[in-house]
């Protein structure tokens, strides 16, 4: 496929005078900066000539072929007594700038916006599961949804795939980019995750909608202490943290060897792990396990006994114990390591306790885990 080519302003006026009312592409991708002076030079030819014109979204493809690391908005053009209006119901973003660009946005709405932010932190680490980005506008955006690939999402009752990661910040905004098939596709089984509790009204509107069952489920969030200093320092202020300094009790290191998960140990977290146990679930295990570092301790059988693992947002979770080893502080151990091995890669790490596991949460207060003033959120999402 041929690359793109710069658009010359001579080039854009015959285009503008042959076109008339047609489309135009305005390249909004790889560099940034031929999309936006592209935009400049037509915007200045409409003014010139005294044709103005009006932006209507996503209408037909005209000037092709474009290289497939572009990502393009497609506008209409009508010669109307109105200033030029870019708009979007929907914005694919590509390319290393932009999702850097988006990284750091969202770092400015912690920690309302964690589940999205460490997601896209990973997508900017080489997207080991090949997900995309979606905004209403850019750069300007309210709403970014992270979705999979379509061709990835293949199994319609697959929910552990068919995963969204949502933040906004107009909410009224939110609700009709959510409705729209290109950005979430409601005819499948599917789940939402956020750090919004907000959100719920919108996605239970939506799936009224949509002729869609929704369940709500919601955890307490907690972000590690390094990572709150770090990227909101403010939250802080007034915590009591605990006299440990953060480190767990000590264990039988003679029985208990810290390691690491391999793909046949996924039907044991599996058994254990609140929202799996079924065939697909597993399989979302396996591919956690081959894509991410993984923790364990042996025991004296040299099987897992405890253990914890990341997903592709870069939360731990699906951490377990065997019940014959529970009560004696090995999660804690395991937990206590990888947060030590992570935070060495630079990862933002965080997690979710269930509100009535009054154990965990002891525990992440031990380990000075901080509490977010938000909400982990999901939501598994049943057409009917």
């Amino acid at each position: 496929m041929q690359s793109a080519r710069p658009y010359r302003t001579d080039c854009i006026r015959r285009k503008f005078h042959h076109l008339g009312v047609r489309s135009l592409h305005l390249l909004l991708g790889t560099p940034a900066r031929i999309g936006v002076e592209t935009a400049r030079q037509l915007s200045r030819y409409c003014v010139f000539s005294n044709r103005r014109f009006v932006v209507t979204p996503y209408q037909a493809s005209l000037w092709a072929p474009f290289s497939s690391s572009i990502c393009f908005l497609c506008v209409s053009v009508s010669h109307f007594g109105e200033k030029a209006k870019v708009s979007s119901t929907m914005f694919p973003l590509q390319g290393v700038q932009m999702l850097q660009t988006l990284e750091k946005s969202l770092r400015k709405s912690l920690p309302e916006s964690l589940k999205v932010y460490g997601t896209v932190f990973h997508m900017n680490q080489g997207n080991p599961f090949k997900l995309k980005a979606l905004v209403d506008k850019w750069p300007d955006f309210t709403t970014v949804v992270i979705r999979p690939q379509k061709e990835e999402m293949i199994d319609d009752f697959d929910h552990y795939t068919n995963t969204y990661q949502i933040y906004s910040s107009d909410l009224k905004n939110c609700q009709e980019f959510l409705g729209s098939p290109e950005v979430i596709n409601w005819k499948q089984h599917l789940q939402i995750q956020s750090s919004q509790p907000s959100l719920n009204e919108v996605i239970e509107n939506v799936a009224a909608t949509k002729s869609v069952q929704v369940k709500h489920s919601q955890c307490f969030l907690y972000m590690m202490i390094n990572e709150v200093k770090k990227l909101v320092p403010s939250l802080l202020d007034g915590k009591k943290l605990s006299p440990s300094g953060g480190k767990p009790n000590a264990i039988n290191q003679e029985m208990f060897k810290l390691s690491s998960l391999d793909v046949t140990h996924a039907p044991l977290v599996n058994k254990f792990w609140h929202f799996g146990g079924n065939d697909r679930s597993q399989r979302f295990i396996e591919r956690c396990i081959r894509t991410f570092p993984t923790f364990c301790l042996l025991g004296p059988e040299g099987t897992p006994v405890s253990w914890d693992l990341m997903d592709q947002t870069g939360e731990m979770r699906m951490a377990g114990t065997m019940p014959e080893y529970r009560d004696q502080g090995l999660i804690s151990h395991i937990i206590y390591f990888q947060t030590q091995a992570l935070d060495k890669l630079g990862f933002p790490l965080y997690s979710h306790t269930d509100k009535n596991n009054k154990i965990m949460q002891k525990m992440c207060y031990k380990l000075n885990y901080i509490p977010m003033p938000c909400d982990w959120n999901q939501w598994h999402c049943v057409p009917l």
